[in-house]
């Protein structure tokens, strides 16, 4: 048993069963034995790998994204450069780099990382160690600065908690976590019917939703309605609300039970895009996409990009580099030799961006307001 396993089940023994978002909040955040606070989940020795630790291609492109989005929200003299939950530092590492192509850009440029983690804090902090604009720490967006900002929000709303309203015959009824006859941790139904819920679905369905991805979004809509500010979200989700449930637990990179280990094992759930799009519209703001994330690093270039190394490249750091770009905007891709395809991240995977009204059209999107 898991440390945390028996905090939560000494809590659930006395004050009754947790709804799931709170569950996965603890999970995942608890200040001694969460998830996020006590390690680096990333990479082969993990449990999961982003698309900035595949290739450095991704964390470039999307510097150069954020060069020209400042350029199209007129240039403000001073922007602030914010990543929620930033991983190892990689991806703001490399857009760093990449974006030394506008010297007027990284001369307005402040950078802030919005991170609850000390073990992944300490790795940015190596990450960004010699980077050449100020760099600032915050644990959550309450703090940052005022200002014009651009938002960098990569596979950060799927580790949001999720609640499950499960359809009965008497109405939708939350889904708990509770205790078994065992005394272990147990997914069970909350007894009283939520009122507020009047969906027409069959019974045994699912009503996934997510109010912390909605506030998030609502938060960085409202700044980004004041204008001079724009954010970019770039997650694997679906682009539809409908019914179902996605919720996942991974450890090294195979999916377990999601009460099986808490604490030890990372959870996460599909990113509704409408949702986050009628938050931002909500807010006063427009949305660009979403787009899969295929389309939008093919439209920001990465096939020049690739060659570009190549040019540079050993045989092998050629094929590496082709595997990378195949992973990233592909739906399956064969890293060679006799191996099978497996699945990649060019359709699973979407952007979107929250723009002012009246915004034009930014890199990587083809145009138009969505929703």
């Amino acid at each position: 048993m898991s440390p945390l396993a028996k905090i939560l089940r000494e809590s659930i023994a006395q004050d009754g069963p947790m709804p799931l978002d709170t569950f996965m909040a603890v999970a995942l955040g608890h200040s001694r034995h969460g998830y996020y606070m006590t390690r680096d989940p990333f990479g082969a020795a993990g449990d999961f790998v982003t698309a900035p630790e595949i290739s450095q291609m991704f964390g470039e492109l999307i510097g150069l994204w954020a060069a020209e989005t400042w350029a199209r929200l007129g240039a403000p003299p001073r922007i602030l450069l914010v990543e929620l939950g930033p991983g190892r530092g990689t991806l703001m590492s490399d857009a760093l780099r990449a974006a030394r192509v506008s010297n007027a850009f990284c001369a307005a440029l402040e950078v802030h990382l919005v991170e609850t983690s000390p073990v992944l804090t300490q790795a940015q902090k190596s990450a960004l160690a010699q980077a050449a604009v100020p760099v600032h720490w915050h644990t959550s967006l309450e703090s940052l600065p005022e200002g014009p900002a651009i938002f960098l929000a990569n596979e950060f709303f799927d580790a949001l908690p999720v609640r499950h309203y499960v359809k009965t015959p008497e109405g939708w009824r939350q889904r708990l976590v509770g205790l078994n006859a065992q005394g272990a941790l147990a997914f069970g139904l909350a007894s009283e019917t939520e009122p507020r819920l009047d969906a027409q679905a069959p019974d045994g369905s699912v009503l996934e939703l997510s109010p912390a991805a909605q506030l998030i979004a609502s938060q960085i809509a409202t700044r980004v309605a004041g204008g001079e500010s724009a954010a970019l979200v770039i997650d694997y989700g679906y682009v539809a609300s409908g019914f179902g449930e996605t919720l996942q637990a991974l450890k090294q990179h195979r999916p377990v039970d999601p009460l099986s280990e808490p604490g030890q094992v990372d959870l996460t759930a599909h990113v509704d895009f409408s949702s986050l799009a009628r938050a931002a519209h909500a807010a006063g703001a427009d949305v660009l996409g979403p787009v899969t994330q295929g389309e939008f690093l093919t439209r920001l270039g990465i096939a020049q990009r690739a060659e570009a190394l190549k040019r540079k490249a050993t045989p092998e750091q050629a094929q590496a580099l082709d595997v990378a770009r195949a992973r990233l905007v592909s739906d399956r891709f064969s890293a060679g030799g006799s191996q099978a395809s497996v699945a990649g991240m060019g359709t699973l995977f979407k952007a979107l961006a929250i723009v002012p009204r009246g915004t034009p059209v930014l890199p990587g999107f083809a145009g138009g307001d969505g929703s």
